[in-house]
């Protein structure tokens, strides 16, 4: 504890193993691969880790300096740079609110997979018996065992985000879990925090470097891992990529959230905080790299497993088609059969034509394919998974990295909300709790039959437009409202020296410019875009089809983006006619 009474991180190490445990979450294993699968491999590095140096480390940077000098949450820290600005405070606060009430929704999805983990056969890796006991259920027949545990045991998802049906039980009680954990670990503040951030930051690298020797001892590991590693570098001519880029070091750092300034608010003064953003900022991007090669290799595992079963079924239609020797064609040269069949029997060969070019086996397709989001970590993961040795294990320490991946991102979250709170002295005591059982009420919403449509909203919408608004009025605050001069006098009071140039051209030019531009692009993506969709899961094609929002949830989306926003100029606002009302008060008492 110091002077003030505002309680110390015990050590700096706990500060960067918050901050780690913060930033490197999910979106380090299931988006960052997902962006280098779309755009060519390893050349999406390049854009990636020029956007980190413009970009990334000197917003990361500017808010553990705010953090530190003002020593509050983000809405005291932004009240004393100007009583103008405390809105951005509140705004990270209400931004920070949504991802709290659908993030731990991921964290039960996390739980629900690692308690059917522990089964002799694990329930996604073949479809249930119908009710007449006659064979499988038709609907895992149609999609796959993998899609139907999850949307339809996991979800239980209804056929559109208009069909509302109860609440799943078994989901409802693991988000009371993961709303309990969460609760525990921050009880105390930075004292129960800063002792869970060594296991939550540590372990998910250990399971990774499990996964690493297992994934790239797997059967066509290599072609997945030489399809990273062969950078297409024509995509570096793609606008898409570069904000991509540009986008995912945004919100893989966490930033605009409030999360950084908290942490860094129960720094002693004098902490070396530029240090600690660079080593953070490095550890995420590494993490980003380090959780795509493991992926890429399960991706090279999964995709070869499929092209090889399409050759076997082309293999075996040749063979029944053409009354050939079983050993007459071989998995190696099906290819050339395909060809040479077609060339010396044109009329048979032309009764199979569709079959074939609706099954054609194209290993680059299948690596192709891009999955992101849930998709990636509970769909493809979990396929991959059941076609290893030893499924049960795997599939345990999969899920439960998942969940320590993302208890370290909630930790950040929620002391975003409730640091600003206490603060104010907002019922300290009880703030936590208070905070808990709200988010749980309103997250229960999630577990509903249309919930996963809702969660998509969430996921999509509440923190996007608002975070790139919010982080844009940050550094134009600092580098021309606050002003540059003083905030470098404020960083040589703690550091002892002043910043660089390179740190006070990113701050003046270069990172404003570049969110105004992210800015505009969102914006116009947004309108050019038309009615907003979603993914709505079809039971008699097994599969999602894309659907657009009804005139609610258009209606809602348009609430998520500006509810957050508009605390900025409303805040403004009743500072100026409050500061307006105190002086006519003034002049009314000196007359």
């Amino acid at each position: 504890m110091e002077k003030d009474g505002r309680p110390n991180w015990d050590s700096p190490m706990q500060f960067v193993l918050a901050c780690v445990s913060y930033a490197v979450g999910l979106g380090n294993v299931w988006r960052f691969p997902y962006l280098c699968q779309l755009h060519g491999g390893g050349g999406f590095l390049i854009p990636y880790l020029i956007m980190l140096l413009l970009e990334g480390l000197p917003l990361f940077y500017m808010e553990l300096a705010i953090g530190q000098k003002m020593r509050l949450g983000s809405i005291g820290a932004w009240t004393s740079i100007s009583p103008y600005l405390g809105g951005l405070g509140l705004a990270s606060v209400v931004t920070s609110l949504y991802l709290c009430l659908y993030y731990n929704v991921i964290n039960a999805w996390s739980f629900w997979y690692l308690f059917h983990s522990f089964q002799s056969v694990l329930p996604w890796g073949v479809c249930p018996i119908n009710s007449n006991r006659t064979g499988p259920t038709e609907e895992c027949e149609v999609a796959t065992p993998t899609q139907y545990f999850f949307y339809r045991e996991t979800l239980n998802i209804s056929s559109s985000i208009e069909e509302h049906g109860g609440i799943h039980t078994g989901q409802a009680l693991c988000l009371v879990l993961a709303w309990a954990i969460t609760y525990l670990f921050i009880v105390r503040g930075v004292k129960s925090t800063g002792k869970v951030v060594y296991f939550t930051a540590t372990f998910p690298y250990l399971v990774l470097f499990i996964y690493l020797i297992r994934g790239v001892t797997l059967y066509g590991a290599i072609n997945g891992l030489k399809y990273m590693f062969t950078p297409k570098m024509a995509e570096l001519a793609n606008p898409r990529a570069w904000i991509n880029a540009a986008t995912q070091i945004f919100f893989s750092l966490g930033l605009g959230f409030g999360s950084l300034i908290a942490f860094a608010s129960y720094n002693q003064y004098n902490n070396n905080f530029q240090n600690q953003a660079i080593v953070v900022s490095l550890i995420n991007s590494g993490t980003s790299i380090f959780a795509s090669i493991v992926t890429f290799a399960i991706y090279g595992f999964k995709a070869t497993l499929n092209y090889e079963d399409c050759l076997d079924r082309m293999r075996i239609l040749l063979l029944n088609t053409f009354d050939l020797a079983e050993d007459a064609i071989s998995m190696d040269s099906v290819l050339e059969w395909i060809e040479k069949l077609n060339t010396t029997y044109p009329e048979q060969f032309a009764q199979i034509a569709d079959k074939v070019r609706e099954g054609e086996c194209n290993l680059e397709k299948e690596l192709d394919t891009a999955v992101e989001g849930t998709g990636l970590a509970f769909i493809v993961y979990s396929e991959a998974i059941k076609n290893m040795p030893l499924p049960q294990l795997w599939s345990v320490l999969y899920f439960f990295m998942l969940l320590l991946l993302g208890i370290g991102s909630m930790l950040g979250n929620i002391t975003a909300i409730i640091t600003p709170l206490r603060d104010f002295k907002i019922m300290s005591r009880f703030l936590a709790g208070l905070v808990c059982v709200f988010c749980l009420l309103l997250g229960l919403g999630f577990t509903t039959t249309s919930g996963n449509y809702w969660f998509t909203i969430f996921n999509d919408y509440a923190a996007t437009f608002s975070l790139l608004f919010i982080v844009l009025i940050e550094v134009i605050a600092v580098s021309y409202i606050y002003g540059i001069k003083r905030f470098e006098k404020d960083i040589e009071d703690m550091l002892g020296h002043r910043p660089n140039w390179y740190w006070k051209i990113m701050w003046a030019v270069t990172s404003p410019l570049l969110l105004i531009g992210l800015f505009i692009f969102y914006i116009i993506s947004y309108i050019q875009g038309g009615t907003p969709t979603y993914q709505a899961w079809n039971k008699e094609l097994g599969e999602s089809v894309v659907t657009e929002y009804p005139v609610f949830g258009q209606v809602f989306i348009v609430l998520l983006l500006v509810s957050s926003v508009s605390c900025v100029p409303l805040t403004a606002l009743y500072a100026f006619c409050r500061k307006r009302k105190e002086r006519a008060y003034e002049n009314t008492k000196i007359s």
